[in-house]
């Protein structure tokens, strides 16, 4: 594709960018299914200050279902999806980038560094999915089977409960249960349909190592995801884990200014790490 026709073509997805200056690295924030750019809201400020910042909403998600797609399908995959994001990347003439994702943005990206190698710099993973325990299994399960029966928002919330149970998770659940209800019930059931494909994509990640410098930033309450993150970081030569305290699933809201200082120094400090294996744990 010409350089012309990368501009007459307007880009899949709503964005917001900030603009620090031209030869300073980007950022592209990418987040969950059910969620928005605005869930970055805490991370903004302090990106902006360091680097250029891209929020992207996802395909039927926040700002970006408004979109109107002239050829939609029943069925979602993951590498529609990335496509998506690097067709926003194009567009704005963005060769490569930092990512930093949240719950399923994480795979998002993991999938975009295996098809796109070359657009993705380092990765930042808050509240990363690697695989299903048995309760994530069933509610998965459940949720698929009852789909097409009850409110999708009813689904949202038990999943929120589930995932971040304590009282020091409740503005995270408020944020998750809010931008679920921008959702529009077809691209609820078209997202679900992704979860036949997530396991083997889930499996084959865990295997692999992600040959990009990776932070996984976790909340030590997030006991659905974070046990096998901590298997996996111990396999992969540049996978590091830190650990937040007093934190559940969505760590980028309950420790904020931990999660900015941790990912923004990984990103400075790791962008062209390739020294000896270690484990970083958060003190």
């Amino acid at each position: 594709m010409s350089e012309i026709e990368i501009k007459n073509k307007k880009p899949p997805l709503f964005y917001k960018q900030f603009i620090l200056d031209e030869k300073t690295d980007w950022v592209v924030f990418l987040h969950g299914a059910g969620g928005s750019s605005a869930i970055w809201y805490k991370q903004i400020r302090d990106y902006r200050k360091n680097f250029n910042v891209l929020l992207i909403d996802l395909r039927g998600h926040g700002k970006s279902k408004n979109i109107i797609r002239k050829k939609v399908r029943k069925k979602y995959t993951f590498d529609d999806i990335s496509k998506d994001v690097i067709d926003v990347l194009d567009y704005l003439e963005i060769e490569s980038a930092h990512f930093v994702g949240i719950s399923l943005g994480t795979l998002l990206i993991r999938n975009i560094a295996e098809n796109y190698p070359e657009r993705v710099k380092s990765m930042i993973m808050g509240g990363a999915i690697i695989r299903f325990n048995l309760k994530s299994n069933l509610l998965a399960f459940f949720g698929n089977s009852l789909k097409n029966v009850l409110p999708f928002i009813w689904l949202y919330k038990l999943l929120a409960w589930i995932i971040m149970p304590k009282k020091r998770h409740k503005q995270s659940r408020i944020v998750f249960i809010n931008e679920a209800k921008n959702v529009a019930h077809k691209e609820f059931l078209r997202w679900m349909g992704l979860l036949s494909d997530v396991k083997p994509l889930m499996r084959f990640f865990r295997e692999k190592d992600t040959e990009k410098p990776t932070l996984y930033l976790m909340g030590e309450e997030d006991y659905i995801f974070l046990p096998p993150v901590k298997n996996v970081v111990k396999k992969h030569k540049k996978s590091f884990l830190r650990i937040i305290h007093n934190s559940g699933h969505v760590c980028n809201i309950d420790q904020a200014q931990l999660f900015n200082k941790l990912s923004i120094d990984f990103i400075k400090k790791y962008n062209n790490y390739d020294g000896e294996k270690e484990l970083l744990i958060a003190e």
